[in-house]
């Protein structure tokens, strides 16, 4: 949903709820306020409710009769209204889990006093209150605990329930969407040519499914359309969290930030100028070379680039309250997104494509921004080797991915794990080549001559001990000895 609804909406809205008939399980009448602890878990129950109905919202209202769905106006006013000393709002999400959207919206009708409570449906797992999960079954509010087919059914649509196709905005009109999005920037990526008429425009983007036709009447805009064309994500209520932010620190601390911007375009549309503001702020020096003068950038532009299209791609939308980050440093780059990695990071080298949100990963592999055949990372590698980098390195924890690239730092200036997953990343690009690992190829990664092999000598002896490369063949020659990854032996 929209940050900003008029009232014209809300009455719509009011009116289109109050002509339901029979016993509905998302949304909820009441006239005035209850206990606290009953707001709470309602909002439990209909957010668990909403996704098993397949709803994007649920919706408690007050000022309505639940006998006939006569508008009678309320006295409740969620904006005052406090639990002990803690705000009603905050109050709920304290005791919310997990946290999920919800707001509670005021409109006039018929000269009464209305409250909407828009409640996001449940993703991932059903929505806790207090401790205790909650189900409507009819018109009547129950522990989903007791109900154990539909706890397995609401289970088995988390587990079916892509980020991508879920709603952003539901029952917009046509002026609304071409507001919301870019689609003149969607016609112009694809390199099609943008229709004559709104008809014909609203047609391609429910195509690709960035909008779909609404239950009621309208467009609904799918989190696709949202995340990748939108104006501005924060016009959308769950998205605006997720817009790229990107930091610059003077030195190498984060002490003192020298610039920071956020990018609110979706990520399709704002892409090219995300990259150049990126690069744009990134070290650099000019070198004269046959009398043309060229400037040359402290990290190669297209590792830059893939690090931050695969940030995007496969974070964690479901992860609130973060979002994708880049962060420049006088000597380092670093891309966090949210959600731990799909395989083990120190496969990422040799891994099959793997994504969280495949909808997003084909169109944005239309358009030209990434690949879908997992080469992403092999090109980072490689970019670090040509340039002569220290290598990149991943760091991971349960709700976060960083990578982090170097600056350039002579052999002498590296310690000795970074010597190690240097010589690991080469042995990795070399094996997916169906290549080894040599003296001469690691002389030539660390750009050292080659008078000095007995260096790279200790170089590889190193790796071995450390157990990420194993000699091809350890009945080899010393001079004829070549190199493979550890994971390449396992099971021999």
């Amino acid at each position: 949903m929209t940050l900003e609804r008029p009232a014209e909406y809300l009455v719509s809205l009011v009116r289109e709820l109050c002509g339901l008939t029979g016993e509905t399980e998302w949304v909820e009448f009441k006239v005035n306020v209850g206990k606290p602890e009953e707001v709470g878990e309602y909002i439990s129950a209909l957010a668990n409710s909403a996704a098993l109905v397949g709803k994007a919202f649920a919706y408690v209202v007050w000022g309505i009769s639940d006998r006939d769905h006569s508008v009678v106006g309320t006295t409740f006013a969620p904006s005052v209204a406090r639990v002990g000393n803690e705000a009603l709002e905050n109050w709920l999400l304290r005791l919310l889990e997990p946290r999920l959207n919800f707001r509670f919206l005021q409109v006039s009708v018929e000269g009464h006093s209305v409250i909407v409570l828009e409640i996001e449906r449940a993703f991932l797992q059903p929505v806790r209150f207090h401790g205790q999960e909650y189900i409507r079954v009819g018109s009547y509010k129950k522990k989903l605990k007791d109900f154990p087919e539909r706890e397995r059914t609401l289970w088995r649509i988390f587990d079916q329930a892509p980020f991508d196709g879920q709603i952003a905005a539901e029952r917009v009109t046509d002026d609304e969407v071409l507001r919301l999005l870019d689609y003149p920037g969607y016609f112009d990526l694809l390199k099609r040519p943008l229709p004559e008429n709104r008809y014909g425009i609203l047609n391609a983007l429910s195509d690709d499914a960035l909008v779909q036709r609404s239950d009621a009447s309208g467009w609904n805009v799918t989190n696709l359309g949202a995340v990748l064309f939108a104006k501005r994500l924060g016009d959308f209520r769950s998205l605006g969290r997720k817009a790229m932010r990107v930091v610059q620190y003077r030195g190498n601390s984060r002490i003192e930030t020298v610039r920071e911007r956020v990018f609110e375009e979706g990520y399709a549309s704002g892409f090219e100028s995300l990259i150049d503001f990126i690069d744009g702020l990134l070290p650099s020096k000019e070198s004269i070379e046959h009398g043309i003068r060229t400037t040359v950038t402290g990290f190669p532009k297209p590792a830059v680039r893939e690090l931050v299209a695969n940030a995007l791609m496969h974070q964690d939308f479901f992860i609130t309250g973060s979002g994708p980050m880049v962060e420049i440093f006088e000597g380092r780059l670093e891309i966090t997104n949210p959600g731990p990695p799909l395989v083990d990071a120190r496969r990422f080298v040799d891994s099959p494509p793997n994504s969280r949100n495949e909808s997003l990963a084909s169109l944005m592999r239309r358009i030209g921004i990434c690949e879908e055949r997992g080469s992403g990372w092999d090109k980072v590698v490689s970019q670090t080797e040509r340039f002569q980098l220290p290598a990149p390195i991943v760091e991971e924890g349960s709700h976060y991915t960083r990578v982090v690239l170097f600056g350039h730092r002579p052999l002498s200036g590296m310690v000795r794990s970074e010597r190690v997953q240097a010589t690991y990343l080469h042995a990795c690009l070399k094996y997916v080549n169906r290549e080894y690992v040599t003296n001469s190829s690691l002389r030539e990664r660390f750009g050292i001559e080659a008078r000095n092999s007995a260096r790279v000598s200790r170089l590889l002896a190193e790796a071995v001990r450390e157990g990420v490369i194993v000699p091809h063949d350890p009945t080899a020659a010393r001079k004829q000895m070549r190199y493979v990854p550890w994971w390449t032996k396992q099971g021999d």
